[in-house]
């Protein structure tokens, strides 16, 4: 495809910058799943990447000097089932509490204060949801997670009100909101400090984040001059620039896989 054929939904801007971000000596794509690979869907397990985002994502994790990586609210278990990524793909699960960087990799281990803590916040949560309707638990490694999407909405408003009336406060609990969630850990991270971390670890010279939740404005104020950042939605946002959807995600990955490409030829061409 040509730029010529470039697709329109994107604003001039945003390819601009996609083009300037494809030169880029080390380029790392990191990317939320869900809403952004993914549509929003009402059962988590249920979520898949779209057709043409996973093939993009793919190719671009093939590429020189390119790193594709996943950062996500989802354990990585859950990461792995619904997503499946590339071999290659580095994953970022728990909202950084958890990070596979390839073989060999160690797992989160809990000590016996953060397991005894966690079982506490499980007993609280598990407490609410029983009396509000359409709420479920997920649970993950470092923390419990109080869904809410199928719940009316002064249910999900009241259940949310009180596990946040128990738990605010509590010595080692960290509490994140989400859409329809909140989101409970033992253990503190960000997706900032998860994109801080991956630069460090892949050696990025610049890096492209896209993300349509409230935890990861995190991460795009942790972009640094250079960086692209993407808002998913229409909801107040830090980044510059943003799409609607996630079918526009695709348009996104797409670009910057053809732009990448013509950059990675065109320095083979020169050497």
């Amino acid at each position: 495809m040509t730029r010529e054929s470039t697709p329109l939904s994107l604003s001039p801007e945003l390819l601009d910058a996609v083009r300037r971000i494809a030169g880029t000596e080390r380029l790392l794509v990191a990317m939320d799943f869900d809403g952004t690979i993914s549509p929003i869907v009402d059962r988590a397990g249920d979520a898949r990447p779209l057709g043409r985002s996973a093939a993009a994502f793919a190719g671009l994790a093939k590429l020189p000097r390119t790193t594709t990586a996943l950062i996500s609210g989802r354990a990585l278990a859950s990461l792995r089932a619904v997503a499946s990524p590339p071999d290659a793909t580095l994953l970022i699960g728990s909202h950084g509490a958890e990070a596979w960087l390839g073989p060999g990799s160690v797992g989160l281990q809990l000590d016996d204060a953060q397991r005894t803590l966690l079982a506490e916040v499980r007993e609280v949560l598990d407490g609410i949801s029983r009396e509000a309707p359409g709420t479920v638990l997920e649970d993950k490694p470092a923390g419990v997670v109080l869904h809410t999407r199928q719940a009316a909405d002064d249910v999900a408003e009241d259940a949310v009100a009180a596990a946040r009336s128990v738990l605010d406060g509590w010595p080692g609990v960290y509490l994140k909101d989400g859409k329809r969630v909140l989101e409970t850990s033992v253990v503190h991270s960000s997706k900032g400090e998860a994109v801080e971390f991956l630069r460090q670890a892949t050696g990025a010279t610049a890096i492209l984040f896209a993300g349509d939740d409230l935890t990861d404005e995190d991460a795009i104020a942790s972009l640094r001059t250079g960086d692209v950042g993407v808002k998913v939605g229409l909801d107040f946002t830090q980044a510059e620039f943003r799409v609607e959807a996630p079918v526009h995600v695709a348009e996104l990955l797409e670009s910057l896989l053809r732009e990448r490409r013509l950059e990675i030829s065109r320095d083979t061409f020169h050497m």
